[in-house]
């Protein structure tokens, strides 16, 4: 069972973004999409390596490099961040924070694609939002996996968040 596609949008990433003063349509559906393509919404909290946490899958490494690389250099933006986490839990188990948290994997997330620096597609374009993703979510692939991994996308898309995009 996965999480309600509109419920996510509505209760968590609509707020988590609006909290930070970055929403958009876009910013929205590319979270949407992530969700989708990493957990089914939801359906898995742990991947099957044991290394990609809650509903985006955010491994470890990213987590830290996020903390390590980005926010170290803008406090204010790491202390809204910080903001977010419980408060004793995180300190104990971090990363668990991911598959625990929704508003806080949803930040961490945005700010994966956020640190970037890229504009983003069109909040409408599936087959632009998927190249986005395959492009500055995780490690770099060969061009002929990240054809696949980007058909994947709109598949999950299309299947778990159920709004279909125009392309």
């Amino acid at each position: 069972m996965s999480i309600c596609a509109e419920e996510l949008r509505e209760y968590v990433i609509q707020p988590t973004l609006n909290h930070l003063g970055e929403w958009s349509q876009a910013a929205e559906n590319l979270l949407m999409g992530t969700a989708a393509q990493a957990s089914g919404l939801g359906f898995h909290l742990l991947n099957k390596r044991g290394n990609g946490f809650g509903i985006y899958q955010i491994t470890a490494n990213l987590h830290l490099d996020i903390w390590d690389h980005y926010l170290v250099d803008d406090p204010e933006l790491a202390s809204n961040v910080r903001g977010l986490a419980s408060q004793h839990e995180f300190l104990r188990h971090p990363h668990a924070e991911l598959a625990t948290n929704l508003s806080y994997a949803t930040v961490i997330a945005w700010l994966a694609y956020r640190r970037c620096g890229l504009a983003l597609p069109a909040a409408t374009d599936t087959l632009a939002l998927a190249q986005f993703w395959a492009q500055n979510w995780g490690r770099p692939h060969s061009r002929r996996f990240r054809q696949a991994k980007i058909e994947a996308f709109i598949n999950n898309y299309n299947k778990f968040v159920g709004r279909r995009l125009a392309a």
